[in-house]
């Protein structure tokens, strides 16, 4: 079978591009070695997908190239795939900080993708993993369970290896480096973190969530943390988690809405009660308990002097805790690194050296923040390259 364009993976970039193209009157075939497409897009937003962001900028994306995403984001915005969901008269909703959901379900966001492949004529081939790829005489040759195609261009669209469950693996990788791409190391992104040694005793929180600010270097997040069984967890730290490398502590301001000075302004106006209970003013009981007994302040805080309150402030606005790691690439939702930004074009997403082989998505070094930026430069992305194809 001979097309003008191969695209490996039918997740959210891979139908994105095959659907652009065809419509643009190329022959695509899209394949997945997945029985359904769009998996991730299906378990997304607790099955409403978070399918875009309206704050979408360059600089909410993490990449060794941190100009490299700006011409496709650029060129494909929130706007214009928001204007696609409701041609397909898909009902939707904001949430917080610009974040965009279903008002029903993910499936109608992968059911408006198939219908736009279907408006291209591609070709969709599912069930049958990709055995080989082979490339001479400026064409790309792929054979997928038992059958064999051809084209002059091939997409790698099938994302890294977070959330192995559903069918993820570093695939794109490996086939990258046989053309000799280079890739930025892997590693989990938007994951919980796990603490260890003298942070064990946060453990007896599991399942307490509160507003703080998260800290690492010069990144910050406002939003909820959540204590787990084995660390923590929440939009705060899955945020935060994506800067944070082995080794590195990061930083928690338990109670973001209280100023400087206010467990002294406490004292004299209640000498008589005491740091837990001038905690849980801004934080749940359980914790605030926990932050009081690890503090060590035990006297009303008439009797405490206001040195040791200010060490309590301070210990409050900057927890520091040391994580010993994070719950992996089966937690994470997403992959931060990947296939080298050197290598591709900024414009087209082609390999610079391969003429041809393109690389979007999830593949690629970059990676959005949590609230649907990843879905985002998926859909930017995979428009850039079928522009080119």
């Amino acid at each position: 079978m001979t097309y003008d364009a191969i695209v490996l993976g039918a997740g959210a970039a891979g139908l994105m591009c095959a659907a652009v193209a065809g419509q643009r009157g190329r022959r695509v075939l899209l394949i997945d070695h997945n029985d359904e497409p769009g998996r991730k897009i299906l378990i997304s937003g607790g099955g409403r997908c978070n399918f875009t962001n309206l704050g979408t900028a360059p600089d909410r994306f993490l990449s060794q190239n941190p100009h490299f995403a700006k011409s496709a984001l650029g060129r494909y915005t929130p706007a214009e795939f928001l204007a696609l969901v409701e041609r397909h008269g898909i009902a939707w909703h904001e949430k917080t900080l610009g974040q965009l959901f279903c008002d029903g379900s993910a499936r109608q966001i992968v059911a408006m993708l198939l219908d736009e492949c279907a408006k291209g004529g591609v070709d969709l081939a599912l069930g049958g993993a990709v055995t080989a790829v082979d490339h001479a005489d400026s064409r790309f040759r792929v054979r997928y369970g038992v059958r064999e195609a051809e084209a002059p261009a091939l997409v790698i669209a099938t994302g890294g290896p977070s959330i192995p469950k559903i069918g993820a693996t570093g695939f794109a990788y490996d086939l990258a480096r046989r053309f000799g791409l280079k890739v930025v190391e892997p590693r989990p992104a938007l994951v919980p973190l796990t603490l260890g040694g003298d942070e064990v005793l946060f453990r007896s929180l599991a399942g307490v969530a509160t507003e703080v600010v998260a800290k690492c270097g010069k990144a910050a997040f406002r939003e909820a943390a959540l204590f787990t069984h084995r660390g923590l967890s929440g939009p705060a730290i899955l945020q935060i988690s994506s800067y944070w490398r082995h080794g590195e502590t990061l930083a928690i301001d338990m109670a973001p809405d209280r100023k400087p000075g206010w467990l002294r302004e406490a004292k004299r106006q209640q000498p008589r009660t005491t740091l837990r209970r001038a905690i849980a003013g801004a934080v749940p009981d359980r914790l605030a308990e926990a932050l009081a007994e690890h503090i060590g302040i035990a006297a009303e805080l008439g009797n405490a002097t206001d040195r040791a309150l200010e060490a309590a402030e301070r210990s409050l606005a900057g927890w520091r805790f040391s994580p010993n790691g994070t719950e992996g690439f089966a937690k994470a939702e997403v992959t931060i690194g990947g296939v080298s930004t050197a290598d591709l074009s900024s414009q087209t997403m082609e390999a610079r050296r391969v003429p041809g082989l393109r690389v979007i998505g999830e593949a690629v070094d970059v990676t959005g923040w949590l609230g649907g930026y990843n879905f985002q430069w998926a859909w930017a992305s995979g428009w850039a390259a079928a522009q080119a194809i």
